[in-house]
């Protein structure tokens, strides 16, 4: 378990990094959604080369994938496109503090009903006080 949780701490401390990167290469090309092309042709090719160095037989159930699961990639590149669009212009922890808000409704709502097979987790009133103490958090942080 604290591997897990070191390394979604990691990719919790990239976040902002890859937005303001991104943001910088957009206003480097004059052009955000190439910015966020790129970006996600870059991320293609490396999570390619991973899922064949540790899965490649996994490859073959491509196919049989469940077709809405593979929606999930419009998922990632609206928010690789929005954040490097707006970061520029509305400032980075604005807006990941709003991304953070809405992955807490959403990460909620779908534990809460175990949706696409997650595993589920009741909302429990004192999770509900720790989801709304965070988001409290979250909206404190913009006041500043």
């Amino acid at each position: 378990m604290p591997t897990y949780a070191i390394t979604m701490l990691a990719a919790g401390i990239g976040i902002p990094v890859l937005a303001a990167m991104n943001a910088a290469l957009g206003r480097h090309f004059g052009a955000p959604m190439l910015a966020g092309a790129v970006l996600l042709a870059v991320g293609f090719l490396t999570a390619s080369v991973v899922a064949l160095i540790t899965g490649p037989g996994a490859l073959v159930k491509l196919a049989s994938a469940p077709r809405h699961l593979l929606l999930a990639g419009l998922l990632l590149a609206f928010y690789v496109l929005s954040i490097t669009a707006i970061a520029p212009k509305f400032g980075v922890g604005n807006a990941i503090f709003f991304v953070l808000v809405g992955q807490l409704l959403s990460a909620a709502t779908i534990d809460h009903f175990g949706l696409f097979g997650a595993q589920p987790v009741p909302l429990s009133w004192s999770r509900l006080c720790g989801l709304l103490l965070m988001a409290t958090g979250v909206v404190l942080t913009q006041k500043a």
